[in-house]
């Protein structure tokens, strides 16, 4: 939030919602170092590989902000009872739960599913992390009231927050403290009364260009020896020192809305994050140089569950405008009502719907802990993240083959509509039984944008490896499922009694 903002109004209950203007406001005014094509950028608003990124994040606090939206996309603060976002509280019922996904929804579509990392992503960890303070205190008390004192600073300043929390793949075949430079990884490398000092690279920071600040940590395990990469950190986005080297921006070189449509609106970009000597104050800290804590913030408070049930509402959203873009591509060319494409419609819908069907029992099949905490179902969870790598390709596999040579045989652009030597033929031949040339091209090239581009092949490998390797996915299903209940099962029947049968 802004100074002007904040000072609007000091009145508890009244302070205001972040607006989008004052999110865009704030990225100008907060200079951070964002590397792209070889030049070094203070202002992702003003640069044409980020505009329209930041203002379709801009979207998201406006649409927050709305009256009409303050039901769903608010709670009041439990600091003074004024409106902050949903995506911060910390669920103590189901219906609140509900609540959050409901909200998360309501911003998915506003994207189309298509910005994995919005601001209520890493929301929902910090919320985790701030219903069970005492898995920090176990590194010291005063971590625990740091984590919990930052959730609420986010929570009333309305903050936006990336996080960085896997090793660069320099050397995996070596712990952190072995690589040739013990920098590579980031870590702290000195320590004083008033903080630590942090240097190396962490990945994969998606959405970090348009943050307020970044969590540095690592979700990986890390073994003993590798204590100084043992962290749990946030330093805001213009911290000196702190280097952010975005991937290739495809919005940079896609500039044609009309031919690129979501390409030029929603590259949320992602990031290797640079720390080089970056100071952090203890009050920023939350984990420091201890292996369990680092480990245990993920899976012994709800942090995962609360981040990830956002991420599938935004991934259930995604598949819903994919179901949308095929049945649209199947109406105007009149293939909808073939048995073979409604058979394959069916199996785009099963999959669609099995995702939505775990997300709903996330909700139903959340319980509470020895605290009250309330945790949603990790084994519904984790049996969707584990298939997903799986699930997505094949979905578009059906889609591609839906489609045919649909995407591939459009027209070089629509300026061959503008040309009077050219536009007879477009008219005439890349229209459908149901539309007319334009509005066909225009359809086909947004699924195109969603399956061929650059931009569309960057969603699949992001889903593949979304909730991490599916393999690690897999084992924290493994480690959720209740095998002591179907083992009973067998044991029951093992003891069956013996029938008798005279």
């Amino acid at each position: 939030m802004t100074q002007t903002a904040a000072l609007r109004s000091s009145a508890a209950g009244t302070r205001p919602l972040r607006t989008g203007a004052e999110f865009l406001s704030d990225l100008r005014r907060r200079k951070r170092a964002v590397i792209v094509d070889g030049e070094i950028i203070s202002d992702p608003t003003s640069h044409p590989a980020f505009r329209q990124g930041a203002r379709a994040v801009a979207s998201l606090y406006d649409y927050a902000a709305a009256p009409e939206n303050r039901e769903v996309m608010t709670f009041p603060s439990p600091a003074d009872g004024a409106p902050v976002l949903r995506a911060y509280q910390i669920p103590k019922t189901h219906a609140d739960l509900r609540a959050k996904r409901v909200a998360a929804e309501r911003w998915a579509e506003l994207t189309f599913g298509l910005m994995g990392r919005t601001p209520d992503h890493v929301a929902g960890f910090f919320c985790g992390f701030a219903a069970k303070p005492s898995v920090f205190a176990a590194g010291g008390d005063h971590f625990a009231r740091n984590v919990v004192a930052f959730y609420e600073h986010l929570r009333d300043t309305h903050s936006y927050v990336s996080y960085a929390i896997v090793p660069p793949q320099i050397d995996r075949s070596k712990p952190a403290h072995l690589q040739e430079d013990p920098t590579l990884y980031a870590g702290v490398v000195k320590e004083t009364d008033a903080g630590i000092y942090v240097s190396g690279a962490q990945q994969l920071a998606t959405g970090g260009v348009f943050c307020d600040y970044v969590h540095l940590s690592c979700i990986h395990p890390l073994r003993p020896g590798e204590e100084a990469y043992a962290l749990s950190l946030a330093v805001p986005t213009d911290a000196e020192g702190l280097r952010l080297y975005s991937r290739r921006a495809f919005a940079l070189n896609n500039t044609n809305a009309e031919e690129y449509p979501l390409t030029t609106r929603f590259d949320e970009t992602d990031c290797m994050v640079v720390f080089d000597n970056v100071f952090v104050p203890w009050e920023r800290v939350f984990a420091y140089r201890n292996l369990e804590v680092c480990m245990n913030q993920w899976w012994k408070t709800p942090a995962h569950l609360y981040g990830n049930l956002q991420a599938q509402a935004r991934y259930a959203t995604k598949l819903r405008f994919l179901l949308g873009l095929a049945k649209r591509m199947n109406e105007i060319t009149g293939n909808d009502a073939a048995p073979p494409v409604q058979v394959m419609m069916g199996e785009l819908a099963s999959y669609a719907s099995i995702v939505e069907g775990m997300l709903y029992s996330q909700e139903t099949m959340a319980t509470h802990d020895e605290e009250g905490v309330l945790w949603p179902s990790k084994t519904a969870l984790y049996s969707v993240m584990a298939l997903q790598s799986e699930i997505n390709p094949k979905m578009i596999d059906i889609v591609r083959e839906l489609t045919g040579a649909g995407m591939i045989t459009l027209p070089s652009s629509f300026k061959d509509l503008e040309n009077p030597a050219t536009a007879k033929d477009i008219e005439r031949f890349y229209r459908s039984g149901k539309t007319d040339a334009r509005s066909r091209i225009a359809l086909m090239r947004l699924a195109w944008d969603f399956i061929g581009t650059e931009f569309g092949n960057r969603h699949q490998q992001y889903e593949k490896f979304y909730g991490g390797a599916s393999f690690l996915v897999k084992m924290n299903m493994f480690r959720s499922f209740d095998f002591a209940r179907a083992g009973q099962l067998v044991d029951n029947a093992l003891n069956l009694p013996s029938i008798d049968d005279r």
